[in-house]
């Protein structure tokens, strides 16, 4: 059975919450592990067969205990992990493209096959306040990461990918 590995930062709670409902969707299909990004390294990459990499935009980038995921696990997996899918969510403040250029350009380098667009996920907290305020993200906000994992799951079940 196939695997999927769902690689997830939070610091506020949006991005954990994307995850999970990701994660919800699929392991009602197939073997799914989600994992945050200080706990997850090479050996998870290596035994999934895709990928959602989720992670909140801070200043404009992605966040650091998540480059920090790439950063450690970048060199172990190169070569190894070419052609699986991934796709990619992002928790943003304003935009949420420059996270999302930087996780696909990590992609790209691993020769990995996006299968989705991005989904981002605006909560438009501008102020020091709202930025660090924990963060509760909506039904209507949720469903695209959970329609997300399910698809994925399915992909990967039905060999799509």
């Amino acid at each position: 059975m196939p695997e999927l590995l769902i690689v997830y930062h939070s610091r506020t709670g949006g991005s954990r919450q994307m995850a999970e409902a990701a994660y919800g969707a699929a392991k009602a299909e197939i073997t799914t592990t989600l994992i945050q990004a200080d706990q997850a390294g090479p050996e998870h990459l290596l035994a999934a067969d895709g990928y959602i990499f989720c992670a909140p935009e801070n200043l404009a980038a992605i966040s650091g205990v998540m480059k920090d995921f790439f950063d450690r696990a970048y060199y172990p997996v190169l070569g190894k992990i070419e052609g699986r899918p991934y796709a990619q969510m992002v928790c943003a403040g304003s935009d949420g493209e420059n996270a999302v250029r930087q996780i696909a350009r990590i992609a790209t380098g691993w020769r990995l096959k996006p299968v989705q667009e991005p989904i981002i996920v605006g909560t438009n907290a501008q102020s020091p306040e709202a930025i660090l305020a924990p963060k509760t993200l909506s039904v209507e906000q949720l469903a695209p990461c959970s329609d997300l994992g399910a698809a994925m799951a399915m992909g990967l079940a039905m060999g799509v990918f």
